[in-house]
């Protein structure tokens, strides 16, 4: 009986140690090799969309990167998708950004493991036909990958592009 205990209690204090060096705890730091080099990236995007130079927006992207969230959907796009959507929109608009700010950020020892450009701000659109102004709060996340954008997601207000377009919101009779 003594022996099994032991047994027991060996196993136990081994199933532990290791589960406790394999629970990592995960870092973020904002201060890293590639920082400057991931907002440069950024920048050169939004000024590319601002310019209307749709090559020089998709310049910065990795040649498999994959965007999510254009158009207020969940879809993803390709690069060539992206190039696509954005020859489209700015055939129709003009786009301003300002507020902008960006946050590089570097994750280890978490899922969301890589380097990262965050960025905010608002993106006021003329529609060139019509006039009419639309203004767009948003956030983008990029993962940034052999110097590109590998990854980017959009997250921004939809609300504001139906209410011009004559959409209501109707709430529910309960």
């Amino acid at each position: 009986m003594k022996i099994s205990k032991r047994i027991m209690i060996l196993v136990l204090l081994m199933l532990g140690s290791t589960l406790i060096s394999i629970a990592q705890e995960a870092t973020a730091t904002l201060e890293f090799k590639n920082a400057e080099m991931a907002e440069k990236l950024a920048k050169n995007y939004t000024a590319a969309l601002q310019s209307g130079d749709v090559d020089k927006m998709n310049a910065q992207l990795h040649e498999k990167a994959m965007i999510y969230g254009l158009g207020g959907g969940l879809d993803s796009m390709n690069v060539k998708q992206h190039k696509e959507y954005y020859i489209n929109s700015t055939k129709q608009y003009k786009h301003a950004i300002n507020g902008d700010l960006y946050l590089p950020v570097k994750v280890e020892n978490n899922w969301n493991e890589g380097e990262w450009l965050l960025s905010w701000g608002t993106n006021t659109i003329v529609d060139k036909a019509s006039g009419k102004e639309i203004t767009i709060p948003y956030h983008t996340v990029s993962m940034i990958q052999d110097g590109k954008i590998m990854m980017m997601r959009y997250f921004y207000d939809t609300y504001n592009i139906a209410k011009i377009q004559g959409y209501t919101l109707t709430p529910p009779k309960n």
